[in-house]
């Protein structure tokens, strides 16, 4: 099972294993708060990706397409995490505060279909 939660938010239990996944680390967090088991910075949209899309949500449609395109390149990340997916729950946590427009998203429908 996947999940998603902002990184920002208090960690539960029933998250199971948290992974970051953004390219950066979350701004204003201190890293014994934030309890990710694991920081996968490879998965994230690269740099050149992030800056254009810039949370602007008239680029999502775009957005989506260009992200999905990098992770085609990226096809044993996108195993290996779905492989934990299958194996116990997993919770994908992001820094985006819009949470309808965000790479974690994208990444959670990709790995849906591994």
């Amino acid at each position: 099972m996947i999940a998603l939660k902002r990184v920002y938010e208090r960690p539960a239990a029933a998250d199971g294993t948290r992974i970051l996944v953004e390219r950066l680390w979350p701004r204003g967090l201190d890293k014994a708060h934030a309890e990710v088991d694991e920081w996968l910075k490879e998965i994230a949209p690269s740099t050149a990706l992030r800056q254009w899309f810039a949370h602007d949500p008239a680029k999502w449609a775009e957005f989506q397409t260009r992200y999905r395109a990098e992770l085609a390149q990226k096809p044993e990340l996108l195993e290996q995490l779905g492989q934990k997916a299958k194996s116990r729950k997993i919770t994908l946590v992001f820094a985006a505060r819009d949470e309808l427009h965000n790479s974690a998203l994208v990444l959670k429908q990709a790995l849906e279909k591994v």
